[in-house]
């Protein structure tokens, strides 16, 4: 069995069934292979000489990004984060993780994804155009730039989920509805989804930038420290955005919450006027007549009409206290 990947050496690029040999030629190389199997793992992680567990850790979505030196490589592993419309409703997103394995040797470098990826492709055009000068920097340093092109991506998922948050607050400004706090729920999850991945991540490439990894030479080091304090951003980015997704939360119960006491001041001036004319009906719906306390209203001509115009007259007066009170 063979795996098909692209080979980047310093005099170009070319595609090889026969990787292992291509580890072990001469001069910095750079082999990247993705969409591989998971049935291939043990025969894929001797293969390319590296650590069977680092193999498993790449298609093991659960596993958190980190950093771990061994004999004869160094392991990274980083995570691509992408939103993807879960229908045709708005807001109705998640957060995509794809694991990457960097797999950092003295002069080659192992680049491994479960699926396709086009981040590292900017990468491979740069390389295939000016391999010589980027090969004499080490694998180390391509390294790098394959872990900045991924965060790079972050802010890109970054600005679409400001994107979703303003138009979400717009929605509560303008027109507060239920579907509102769902899309809000929505994008806390992404948030939170998305924080799993960035905040590993940036202790990954802190162990990168200190010197503690052998395989990162000292001039190096600054680079990853570079990518480290983008990570530091997007950690605070990731933050400020739930506080402010938490805020348009607050801001959407309050307008319900307003609406609802609007509602219930309006009942509750109702009921208030309609509880003397219910009292006064309700007198003369007893109907006494005939006994020596008899009701001498029911006989009198004008009692109806009395006894509506006052009804009629409590219910104003009652309408304009209450308007000059401003409860309505």
């Amino acid at each position: 069995m063979s795996f098909s990947a692209v080979v980047y050496t310093a005099e170009g690029a070319d595609r090889y069934d026969d990787v292992r040999a291509a580890i072990d030629a001469p001069g910095e190389t750079w082999i990247h292979a993705e969409d591989v199997d998971p049935s291939d793992l043990d025969r894929f992680g001797e293969r390319f000489g590296v650590h069977q567990l680092a193999v498993e850790d790449v298609f093991d979505g659960q596993t958190r990004p980190k950093s771990e030196p061994y004999e004869t490589h160094t392991f990274v592993l980083m995570k691509t984060a992408e939103l993807t419309q879960q229908s045709g409703v708005a807001f109705t997103k998640e957060v995509r993780a794809n694991p990457v394995g960097l797999f950092i040797g003295d002069d080659w470098l192992l680049t491994l994804s479960t699926s396709e990826l086009d981040t590292f492709d900017p990468t491979a055009e740069q390389w295939t155009r000016r391999s010589d000068r980027i090969a004499e920097r080490g694998t180390d340093f391509l390294a790098y730039q394959l872990i900045d092109a991924i965060v790079d991506d972050y802010f890109a998922v970054l600005d679409e989920i400001e994107d979703d948050i303003e138009a979400v607050e717009d929605r509560v400004l303008a027109d507060p509805d239920p579907t509102i706090l769902e899309s809000l729920n929505e994008i806390r999850r992404d948030l939170l989804a998305f924080r799993k991945i960035a905040w590993p991540a940036r202790d990954a490439v802190s162990a990168l930038s200190r010197g503690d990894i052998p395989h990162v030479a000292d001039q190096n080091e600054k680079y990853f420290r570079d990518v480290y304090d983008h990570l530091v951003q997007v950690v605070d980015l990731i933050e400020t955005y739930r506080d402010l997704s938490s805020g348009s939360r607050d801001i959407y119960l309050d307008a319900v919450s307003q609406s609802t006491n609007e509602v219930m001041k309006t009942l509750t001036v109702v009921a208030t006027i309609f509880i003397p004319l219910t009292f006064v009906a309700g007198v003369y719906g007893m109907n006494f007549d005939g006994t020596p306390f008899s009701m001498p209203e029911l006989t009198w001509t004008f009692g109806y009409p009395a006894v509506m115009i006052g009804m009629g007259l409590l219910a104003g007066t009652m309408l304009v206290h209450f308007r000059r009170q401003g409860w309505l």
